[in-house]
């Protein structure tokens, strides 16, 4: 076999692993982040004052939140499921110093604080767990698509041929997840008048960029035949067009439905497709061709898994823009936030259990065609690591509040209440340190230009499959290579961000 035929087989025929798995890795990113903060916060409490270095904070940055995630879908793999409890403990540990060290002037019983904790305002402007979210599906993406190419690299996490729930499957649909909760119909306020197709002229303006990384990967692909696994896509089909597309679609339908009821639309578009699915041709189609022999004559047969796994994909798409206009729902202090947390649990726990039944009453999870069961997983997974990541962000406020004036990037801002004088024990954090730290982020510089950061991964991925023979690599050696690989993307990514550069101009 060639090179090209031995990488090929090397992610095929792959059944995925099990959601306990997949939930015990998820937790980590938010483990990562509350780490992170507490670091921050214990670092004031010893200096009283912030990281200032630029290069001491990327280093942080990096090794706390992006290096324990490329080591857990490597070699820690085997011990999966002691690594949140480790992060957990090493967290809990962290606490208890901070809370044992805060000043004496501070200190008041733990009911007391627990109540005024709920009663304190954040600032409603501004989501972090959304930002934190899309930025770690975008990390996550780019370190998969380069690890699964290293024998390092579970096989069970790599996509799943036809059905089963691999890491990377999931990976798929929460970018979709990601890109709609920040989509033009939901950031557009609700109070604003506009032409009823004003999101749909910007959105066609806006997908050109993707449609043109489609077409420049299909190019390259084809030209210095770099290997490619059919039966994800297609032949020349790939997710950048899945993306656009998607998008373009979803702004058709928008503009037509109240964007209220998407979820109504979304849930209607998954069970029409379902069924067509079960009751007619179209599953077999989708699997073995028009002939039944895997056959790709015409365009419809050489693309079929990438232009009708679509349906699938705006229904995601279509329910993750409730989500993000629940959530984007005016919610002002602790309590509404500790309230909403609730909602996204119980959402999480619905959508698990309609998942069992779909699979039962259906057929299992498949990314492949995109079935219901695959878009229940896909949002019930994305609803559990966005209630993480807003769980872990109210831990972080709890704790900034024991240490007055400390402050952590991409963190909710602790804000007075507009219509009270009166001061509380816990104050507010003083406004603007909150700017200058979110200056060394590596978070902040990731979302400033997460397409770029995505391109890169994949120009980078390309390169390193060419020049280095992965499947035989050892252990040592591509523990180096990804981690060079993730920290020169990210390095780019900050340099831009202090420099103040967006490369965004469509």
């Amino acid at each position: 076999m060639s090179q090209k035929q031995l990488k090929e087989a090397f992610i095929s025929n792959l059944n995925g692993t099990s959601l306990l798995e997949i939930s015990a890795g998820l937790s980590l990113a938010p483990l990562c982040l509350l780490c992170r903060g507490l670091l921050l916060i214990l670092y004031y409490l010893n200096y009283g004052k912030p990281v200032s270095s630029r290069k001491y904070s990327l280093l942080l940055d990096f090794l706390v939140l992006v290096s324990p995630l490329l080591f857990s879908c490597t070699v820690l793999s085997p011990i999966i499921f002691f690594m949140p409890v480790i992060l957990a403990a090493f967290c809990a540990g962290i606490f208890s110093k901070i809370y044992s060290r805060r000043k004496r002037e501070a200190r008041a019983p733990f009911g007391q604080i627990v109540k005024e904790f709920q009663k304190t305002y954040l600032d409603p402007e501004y989501i972090p767990a959304i930002t934190v979210f899309r930025v770690y599906i975008n990390v996550l993406t780019s370190i998969s698509i380069l690890a699964v190419d290293f024998p390092q690299y579970p096989r069970r996490y790599a996509k799943a041929e036809t059905y089963g729930t691999g890491v990377m499957d999931l990976g798929v649909g929460a970018f979709i997840f990601g890109n709609a909760l920040v989509c033009p119909e939901v950031r557009q306020k609700s109070n604003v008048t506009q032409p009823r197709f004003s999101n749909l002229a910007r959105q066609v303006f806006s997908v050109w960029p993707l449609v043109s990384l489609g077409v420049g990967r299909l190019l390259s692909v084809k030209s210095i035949e770099y290997h490619e696994h059919t039966s994800e896509y297609g032949v020349h089909w790939n997710f950048f067009f899945t993306l656009a597309f998607v998008r373009l679609a979803a702004s058709v339908l928008l503009a037509v439905f109240p964007k209220h009821k998407a979820w109504l639309v979304a849930l209607a578009l998954a069970v029409l497709y379902q069924l067509l699915l079960s009751t007619t041709s179209l599953k077999e189609f989708i699997l073995h061709g028009s002939d039944g022999t895997d056959s790709r004559l015409g365009f419809l047969d050489a693309n079929r898994e990438g232009l009708l796994s679509l349906l699938g994909y705006l229904a995601i798409y279509l329910a993750s823009v409730q989500v993000g206009l629940w959530l984007l729902q005016r919610r002002a202090s602790v309590r509404g936030w500790l309230e909403a947390l609730r909602g996204l649990a119980l959402a999480v726990v619905v959508l698990l259990l309609l998942l069992q039944l779909c699979q039962a009453c259906t057929e299992p999870v498949s990314r492949r065609v995109a079935n219901l069961p695959f878009c229940t997983w896909v949002l019930a997974h994305c609803l559990l690591l966005l209630s993480l990541f807003v769980l872990a962000d109210l831990t972080l406020v709890f704790t900034k509040l024991l240490v007055r004036g400390s402050s952590v990037p991409c963190c909710w801002k602790v804000v007075q209440p507009p219509d009270s004088s009166e001061k509380h024990g816990m104050e507010a954090v003083p406004v603007g340190r909150g700017d200058k730290l979110s200056q060394l982020c590596l978070i902040s510089a990731i979302n400033k230009n997460q397409l770029l950061f995505f391109l890169l991964a994949n120009i980078m991925t390309g390169a390193v499959n060419i020049l280095i023979d992965t499947i035989h690599s050892e252990a040592a050696f591509t523990l180096c290579i990804l981690h060079l690989y993730m920290f020169f993307n990210c390095l780019i990514m900050y340099i831009l961000h202090a420099r103040n550069i967006v490369l965004k101009f469509w």
